[in-house]
């Protein structure tokens, strides 16, 4: 058996997230359908890097699978993108060490996430971004920003529907940037918690409206209680962009 570490992209509008779950459809489902059809109906598991919640995309989602096959990368592309549907591409496939894990050798990973601020929502910018059409002061939130770079206990930027004890992670990037009628934020670090970007991201647009202040991160962050932090923002602005090994 020969293991492979691969890259896909996809458009999570119609999902409930990458992992296989009892109900809704999933990206993890869809692979291994395809990869099912490539080996006459013998299952084909696939571990990924990590969950994404419903309706998040991805640029750069990385997973690995055992295969008997022995096909160069140009092939499985092919072959498995001819069985996927239109909202998922395998970008690449390559061989990889028999104890690769795509889960367990993470480093880090980029988040993105798309702030869509026209007057006047846009239609084709609906599934891919999120809409919020109110003054937002940028440089407010990038100082708020830097109180957040760094390793801390982010129990108060997390779900509290997480199930990990350990909650102290590592930021090493917040970058936020305004291109036209978009803002977009930028997120890398060692390792995100459930919803952290997506809580991260709601409370920077409460410092951006005025609601709280620059200064008041650290309190919210040393509170390690949920209910201090914003809002969870929307899933369909936010993108896995890339995943870092060793």
């Amino acid at each position: 058996m020969q293991r492979y570490k691969a890259k896909i992209a996809y458009d999570g509008s119609r999902y409930s997230g990458f992992q296989i779950q009892p109900n809704g459809r999933t990206v993890q489902e869809e692979l291994e359908k395809a990869l099912k059809k490539m080996h006459k109906g013998s299952l084909v598991k696939v571990t990924s890097s990590g969950r994404t919640d419903a309706g998040v995309h991805a640029r750069g989602q990385v997973f690995h699978f055992d295969s008997p096959l022995l096909l160069p990368s140009e092939r499985w592309v092919n072959a498995v993108n001819g069985l996927l549907p239109y909202d998922l591409s395998l970008l690449e496939v390559e061989k990889a060490d028999p104890d690769f894990h795509a889960r367990y050798d993470v480093v880090g990973k980029t988040y993105k996430y798309f702030l869509y601020t026209g007057k006047i929502r846009d239609p084709f910018k609906h599934h891919f971004t999120s809409y919020y059409p109110y003054k937002l002061n940028v440089e407010q939130m990038r100082e708020a920003a830097e109180y957040l770079v760094g390793t801390f206990d982010f129990t108060s930027f997390c779900s509290a529907k997480t199930t990990k004890e350990n909650r102290v992670r590592t930021i090493s990037v917040i970058d936020i940037e305004v291109v036209g009628d978009e803002i977009i934020f930028t997120f890398t670090g060692t390792g995100f918690l459930y919803n952290m970007v997506r809580i991260i991201v709601g409370t920077l647009l409460k410092v951006g409206s005025g609601k709280i202040k620059p200064g008041d991160i650290p309190e919210i962050l040393a509170a390690h209680d949920r209910k201090r932090a914003g809002k969870t923002a929307a899933a369909k602005g936010l993108y896995l962009w890339e995943v870092y090994y060793k």
